[in-house]
């Protein structure tokens, strides 16, 4: 019996049992179409995460004061005063694997301009802070290595402020807004970002010189933190530990010494996030990979039936000539089908779930085609292993004990 009866006489059984079929289709609908959901989700959270780091600057580096021991103490780092103007001047000088660096310092505060205020931080950063944080001027200008040498009371602020400050719509550039007091002049606008994947605001931030929050506001000899951006992200661990060095050389740190100063990158966090995000999608793709599981048991209960329901006809086919193997085969090719069938309605059902996800939850999705693919193989290898041990117990049956079955 050649390959293509086979497959007509397996249409035509499922087709006498329509219902039946696609109630055993179900399992594998659902499996498929949860799997290829869920990773979908799961790519889609991790791509998002990956872009806004990106945004941030994936190959950003941050130095800040280490913590130390002080009269049998730890201090926190944030009392350290061990970074100083002397050592940003010497990674600027020094370092060959660094595209920026911008020294950093900060303070808390109200801004207030006339009636209008608002609670922020205000930023003492250099003029290379927004290449390093991917920063770009939508109005006005940045301040530059004059204000910073000069101390200047110039700022450039983000759209969160001008939305606060400003609310009759008007242009800030050239405005005055005041902090703790302290008068500064609005020279530019930053494009606005939105927020990162931490949730925090990346438009409430107010940039100044570094040396005018220092002087003016902090009254400080040190710096609270150093930012830079290695030349590619590939780098960025090569550039960590040239930083590393320099530092414990302008620090004087013996061999033994710990390191009084603490580096992080972004590709730290990139690469915890993103197998934060890959164990996630894969304990969302094995709780849904049970209903194929679910799916292929039902295959072969179905199967079952099948043979118990057909013991007459598979006798009657085995004594006018039909071998084992083409029994065999006719029950597997019914089982291949439904898997098959079931998991093409699966793919579509899958990719129009992860749409409506898309469309109405809002929430990031990604559909990979290696995940449609290993979920339709994945189906179809269900459906010959739970279909053969019923198809291979059609083959065996004796002819003369299956006529005789009623």
């Amino acid at each position: 019996m050649n390959g293509t009866n086979l497959f007509k006489i397996a249409l035509r059984a499922l087709a006498n049992n329509k219902l039946r079929a696609f109630l055993t289709m179900l399992g594998i609908i659902i499996g498929v179409a949860s799997v290829i959901t869920m990773l979908a989700i799961g790519q889609g959270s991790k791509r998002s995460i990956q872009s806004q780091i990106s945004e941030m600057g994936s190959n950003m580096i941050m130095i800040h004061p280490g913590g130390d021991m002080r009269g049998g103490m730890r201090r926190d780092a944030s009392e350290m005063q061990t970074l100083k103007l002397e050592d940003y001047e010497a990674l600027r000088n020094e370092t060959n694997l660094l595209a920026a660096i911008s020294p950093n310092v900060s303070s808390s505060g109200q801004f207030i301009c006339g009636n209008n205020n608002y609670p922020s931080s205000i930023n003492g950063v250099g003029t290379e802070y927004l290449d390093i944080r991917q920063l770009k001027i939508e109005d006005g200008i940045m301040f530059t290595e004059a204000d910073i040498q000069s101390s200047a009371k110039v700022c450039v602020i983000g759209k969160t402020i001008v939305d606060n400050l400003f609310p009759d719509g008007s242009s800030p550039i050239g405005k005055v807004i005041r902090f703790n007091k302290i008068p500064f002049r609005v020279v530019g606008v930053l494009k606005a970002k939105g927020y990162n994947s931490m949730g925090q605001d990346q438009d409430a931030v107010v940039l100044a010189p570094y040396t005018t929050v220092m002087k003016r506001i902090l009254a400080v000899t040190h710096l609270q933190g150093i930012f830079a951006s290695a030349l590619t992200e590939d780098m960025t661990e090569y550039a960590t530990e040239e930083i590393s060095t320099i530092l414990r050389r302008q620090h004087k740190l013996k061999a033994t010494d710990d390191d009084d100063f603490n580096i992080r990158s972004q590709q730290e966090l990139s690469t915890m996030l993103s197998s934060t995000t890959d164990l996630m999608t894969v304990l969302l793709a094995c709780i849904a990979g049970i209903s194929l599981v679910v799916g292929g048991i039902g295959i072969m209960n179905i199967m079952y039936v099948s043979v118990t329901e057909r013991t007459r006809e598979i006798g009657l086919r085995m004594s006018v000539g039909a071998r084992g193997i083409d029994i065999l085969a006719q029950f597997l090719i019914e089982a291949i089908l439904i898997s098959i069938t079931g998991g093409i309605i699966g793919v579509i059902l899958g990719c129009g779930a992860s749409w409506v996800v898309k469309s109405i939850a809002h929430w990031p999705v990604y559909i990979q085609a290696w995940s449609v693919v290993l979920s339709f193989a994945v189906c179809t290898v269900t459906g010959v292993f739970f279909g053969w041990y019923p198809a291979k117990k059609a083959a065996n049956l004796d002819p003369i004990e299956a006529l005789r079955y009623e």
